[in-house]
């Protein structure tokens, strides 16, 4: 088990320099994101070729677990659909302009908790679970981190709040940058990467800046000074550093880098890593046993649980925060 982390100080979120204006076709792409929250699936990360052995492991029906893995129907149809987007889309520019955007942290303000409920507003319209709000997710994350790590207040705070970051499918986001599997921008995509074949179409392939192993990056310059593909994962750092939230240093690798399965899961990009990298790396992997499928699980009562995450929350990421 990693050794017991306390809370310390974070520094603050640095916006990238890049300050070009969205192109006309993004803004009509986030006009029509923002006018439905309802998405064909809750998170493609759920795709998860490598753990078929995992899953008939634990003894459960594949349909317990929605069985996106498949590589047929239309369940499999609409996660590759996702990606095949999300991997001609996210380059080097596109994300900048992310970036720049939520960055501000301009779009909103409220708490942490309100932001956690604020989540049930999207919809999952294919999910056979939609009876159950997005929050329960989150909730159930916790629960089981608080089980085995109870004396890891962050570690079970940083599970209810791991993927509030989605938040911005509510304003704008189309769902191939808000949720998926994460990977840097700027170098070569590694063969790790889920559906790697779709990367063909994309920009950044045929660039020679951006196309060979180490792109734009140094050797062993650390995940932390990489360009990562943006989504839930990377809004959400931003506004836990932004906010000067008091999360220890594994907390926010967790959530930044939770989505990073090339990296955490399949051994890839180890060639960019630094040495706090793979010391995080064993956080990482730790609180992802607690993540994915936790929905076949218990289903909590929020209600009951509230007054305990909200002390931690307290303690951690007081009072309103900017979005």
């Amino acid at each position: 088990m990693p050794e017991r982390i306390a809370a310390r100080d974070v520094p603050e979120c640095e916006v990238p320099p890049s300050k070009r204006a969205k192109t006309d076709s993004e803004e009509s792409e986030n006009s029509q994101a923002a006018a439905s929250v309802v998405w064909p699936l809750d998170d493609p990360s759920e795709f998860r070729p490598e753990y078929r052995k995992e899953i008939t492991d634990l003894g459960k029906e594949k349909e317990e677990f929605r069985a996106f893995y498949e590589e047929s129907g239309e369940r499999y149809d609409i996660v590759k659909r996702t990606y095949t987007l999300m991997h001609t889309q996210q380059t080097v520019e596109s994300v900048k302009r992310r970036l720049d955007n939520w960055c501000k942290l301009d779009k909103a303000k409220m708490t942490m908790m309100e932001a956690i409920f604020e989540l049930d507003k999207i919809v999952d319209e294919s999910d056979p679970d939609t009876e159950e709000p997005n929050s329960c997710h989150l909730f159930q994350t916790a629960e089981r981190i608080r089980e085995a790590h109870p004396d890891e207040e962050w570690l079970q705070l940083t599970g209810l709040i791991h993927d509030v970051g989605k938040l911005v499918a509510l304003r704008g986001e189309p769902q191939w940058a808000a949720v998926g599997d994460t990977f840097p921008v700027g170098c070569e995509f590694a063969k790790e990467c889920v559906f790697h074949e779709l990367f063909k179409d994309n920009p950044d392939s045929s660039d020679p800046r951006y196309n060979t192993k180490y792109g734009m990056y140094e050797p062993n310059c650390g995940l932390n000074n990489l360009t990562m593909s943006f989504g839930h994962d990377e809004y959400l750092y931003r506004v836990m550093v932004g906010n000067g939230c008091k999360l220890p240093e594994p907390a926010l690798y967790i959530i930044r880098f939770h989505s990073f399965y090339p990296w955490h899961t399949s051994g890839a990009y180890d060639h960019l890593c630094a040495d706090k990298d793979r010391e995080m790396l064993e956080w990482v992997r730790e609180f992802n046993k607690f993540d994915l499928y936790s929905k076949a699980d218990v289903k909590p009562d929020p209600q009951k649980l509230m007054p305990y995450y909200q002390k931690l929350i307290d303690k951690f990421c007081p009072g309103v925060l900017r979005w």
